[in-house]
This record gives C-alpha cells, structure tokens and sequence, in this order.
C-alpha cells in the first residue's frame, strides 16, 4: 500500500451504523491489523474503485458490535494508517439541531465541539509529547470533492457546519439539545471525536460526512428519538452512502502531489519534547504515526 509521502492515494473509508461494508470494489480481501494501541473494530476490507485503492473499516464492527464509547479510536485510525490510507471519509449517522437540516440530509461538517469525556484523544502521551492544530479540523481540498459527489449523486447536502460531538450511548436530553442548539451547532452524533484529532496526529487528510436520520428531541414536531426511527432514516442513508463513496473515490485518484491544506505535514512543528528527553519505547510505539518526524 502507499503512504501519504507517495504520490498515489490511498482512500480510507470509515463506515459508521448501517454501513458494514462498501459496494462495487474489485480484488477484495479482509485483513486483520493489530497495531501498538491495540486491535481495530474489525477487519479491514481492501480493494479498489475503478482502479483506485480503497480500505474500508466499519466503525462498530461487522453487526454493529461496539458503542461509540467502547471503540479503540487509537487503534481505528493507526491501522487505517498501517494499511496504507492516505486520507479518511467518515460515515457517520447523526442527528439535526437546525430546521433546514432535515432527515436524510447529508451535512458535510467543517468544524466540531468536542464534549466527549471517556476516551483517550491522543497518541502522544508522556515521552514524546505533541500539539497539531485543529484550527480548521477537517481538510478542504477533500470536503470540496466529497460535496462535489454528493451533487452530482443528487444526493441532498450542506457543506459545512459544525458537528457536536456527545459522549452517548445515550441520546440527549432536551436541556442539551437546546443548549447545544444555542451554541449553533448544526449536528450531533457521538463518533467523530477524537477520531478527528487522531486523523490530525497520524497526517491524514480528513472529511466527515454526517448523514442525518433524526431531529434530535428538541423539535416540537419530532418528539424523542428513538432507535426504530433511527434505523428506518438510516437504511435510506445507507443507501445513498454507498452511492456517494462510488462518486467519490474515483475523483480522488488524480492527487500528484502532498495536500495543499497541509494535512500530510501535521506534525512538522508539533513535537514539543526534545530529542534528549523523549522515551525510545514510547518513540517506537508511536513509530506508525510519526516515523516521518521522529526517526525509531
């Protein structure tokens, strides 16, 4: 597979609830990756999409076997790294805090508010410390493209808004719902944080794509969420998933050169520990994230 330093793409695909696999690629395999932070949700599907390389990880697993709480983010995007994954388009089910963002709409978030608290946000940790930016969390250059295809699918979509982030499993209450529409939120789900950030940390150029299936519980109309309503708006996203990921994939093929939005330079000025302090065990264990910054 190739790295982000190479010139040919490699499309990480993460498929979030109602997508456990991707249409229409040939030479497929499943393949096991165990990486330094542990084992990802599942087995990664490898193949290609009219000639470009692809690898596909379902979030939850293979029958939705893992709460958003429960996965090892870690190890989710350090294999999708390991395998050769250049940048990541995320799937992920989501609900609206915006009247215009109605269900089965496809909003391509640029931004995110972070209230996530049980789970581990960073590769680094004591021995070799970093800070990237997540200014501008998401890249252009791969957000343009996905919306591109989300137009040309006829697929209803929003490009930009920012993308609340809740712990869950549980849905929300109506004090948060509000509170979260107050802030001008436009989505709310549970997995795209860290998974944002350690895309960031690991150099890959990152896009989501939160597909609407509900309004949250504060629209007087809607009433509370519940999992049946969910899955029905879901298996109609799914759908139009899998569609947009065929649009997609293939026009991204043509990259010669670095992303310009910076991505595949992340960690050029974050390391902060110097080279005399930093642990070589640690060091090696992050090997698979910042090998091209920090020599093992």
């Amino acid at each position: 597979m190739s790295t982000a330093q190479s010139s040919a793409p490699v499309i990480g695909i993460i498929g979030g609830s109602g997508i456990y696999e991707i249409e229409g690629l040939r030479n497929t395999r499943w393949r096991a990756i165990s990486t330094p932070f542990g084992d990802p949700s599942d087995e990664l599907h490898f193949g290609d999409l009219n000639g470009q390389e692809v690898v596909f990880l379902p979030r939850h697993g293979r029958g939705h076997k893992r709460s958003p709480t429960d996965l090892n983010y870690r190890a989710n995007i350090c294999a999708l790294k390991m395998a050769g994954a250049t940048e990541i388009i995320s799937l992920s089910a989501c609900g609206s805090l915006r009247e215009d963002l109605a269900p089965g709409t496809f909003v391509i978030a640029d931004q995110f508010i972070d209230r996530t608290f049980a789970r581990v946000k960073s590769f680094f940790e004591p021995g070799l410390v970093a800070h990237v930016s997540m200014a501008h969390p998401t890249c252009g250059r791969l957000s343009d493209a996905v919306a591109a295809a989300a137009r040309a699918s006829n697929i209803p979509y929003v490009l930009g808004g920012t993308y609340l982030a809740m712990e869950g499993p549980q849905f929300s209450t109506l004090a948060e719902s509000n509170l979260y529409r107050s802030w001008g939120a436009a989505i709310i789900g549970m997995t795209n944080m860290p998974e944002a950030k350690l895309a960031r940390e690991a150099e890959l150029c990152y896009a989501t794509v939160g597909m609407v299936t509900d309004y949250d519980c504060w629209h007087e109309d809607h009433g509370a969420v519940t999992v049946e309503q969910v899955i029905h708006v879901l298996l109609a996203n799914a759908g139009k998933a899998k569609s947009l990921v065929q649009a997609v994939v293939p026009s991204l093929s043509t990259r010669k050169a670095l992303c310009p939005k910076g991505c595949h330079h992340a960690l050029d000025n974050a390391i902060i520990t110097a080279p005399g302090a930093r642990d070589p065990a640690v060091v090696r264990k992050l090997s698979p994230i910042c090998s091209r910054v920090v020599p093992s």
